[in-house]
């Protein structure tokens, strides 16, 4: 239980730091990208500490599956309401970026932001466990170097896993969009923590590249480029489907629809098609 203790305390303070970037920056919408680091560091950061109860906690503090998926589920939803639009995923961003919602600048600053609060949220996370806190910290601070990697199947089937799950999560965000938050945020945390329990044995579906970079890039079995192709490649390639699948073009590249036929929106007066007649 103190183990527990100490990851909602944890938690608790990755938060509170989250909020505090948002409460700042919120009032200047040209420092959005902080926001985006803000909301990638908190993802990463708890994310990391769910990953430590999944691979030690089970066995050397008694937490169970349930209060694993408990925590993760908690973690998406908190996730999901404190940083409200600032998604923290670079899939996403790229998402706004092709369907001609930002520009190229605030889409790279953005993007920039987010793999850098992944990448501190590492640093922030091993400086935790290095205290060690407790023996599950304790464990995970002497596994800290030989990480076991979340790609648990070949370079194909994780590029197929990864590109499936983003396809349906993009799919269901996007028909999602204009409903309430206190219906969004809700599935869009139970579909990622389905996601993320289905593919368990495969690749975990982060559909998140600065999400996977700050979980298991670093972790040996697969070189950058791999990881990369699996965690990057996959999760823009299903994205991009969805979007193509949903919107029918793909804005940015093609005007035209080149799925669905749109229907004109005015229509000809009878009386107008009359007098054509006449004449």
């Amino acid at each position: 239980m103190s183990g527990l203790n100490a990851s909602l305390g944890y938690f608790l303070a990755v938060v509170i730091f989250a909020t505090s970037v948002r409460t700042l920056f919120k009032k200047w919408p040209w420092f959005s990208f902080i926001m985006e680091f803000a909301s990638s560091f908190m993802l990463v950061a708890c994310w990391l500490e769910v990953q430590t109860i999944v691979e030690v906690g089970e066995w050397a503090g008694g937490l169970g599956p349930d209060v694993t998926l408990t925590m993760l589920f908690g973690v998406l939803l908190t996730h999901g309401i404190i940083c409200g639009g600032m998604s923290g995923n670079p899939t996403l961003v790229v998402l706004k970026f092709l369907h001609l919602e930002v520009t190229t600048l605030s889409t790279l600053l953005a993007i920039s932001a987010q793999f850098l609060g992944a990448y501190l949220a590492r640093l922030f996370a091993v400086y935790y466990w290095r205290l060690e806190l407790t023996d599950m910290h304790m464990i995970k601070n002497m596994m800290a170097s030989e990480c076991s990697t979340s790609l648990l199947v070949s370079r194909l089937e994780g590029f197929f896993t990864e590109c499936v799950c983003a396809l349906i999560f993009t799919l269901i965000h996007l028909s999602l969009q204009r409903r309430s938050a206190l219906i969004r945020v809700p599935v869009i945390a139970i579909l990622l923590t389905f996601l993320s329990y289905t593919a368990r044995n495969y690749t975990s579906a982060f559909i998140n590249p600065s999400l996977a970079y700050g979980l298991t890039f670093h972790c040996p079995g697969f070189t950058f480029v791999e990881y990369a192709v699996v965690y990057w490649l996959g999760s823009l390639t299903g994205m991009t489907l969805a979007l193509l699948l949903y919107v029918g073009h793909i804005p940015r590249i093609f005007a035209r629809n080149l799925l669905y036929f749109q229907k004109t929106r005015f229509r000809v007066p009878k009386g107008d098609k009359a007098e054509k007649k006449k004449m």
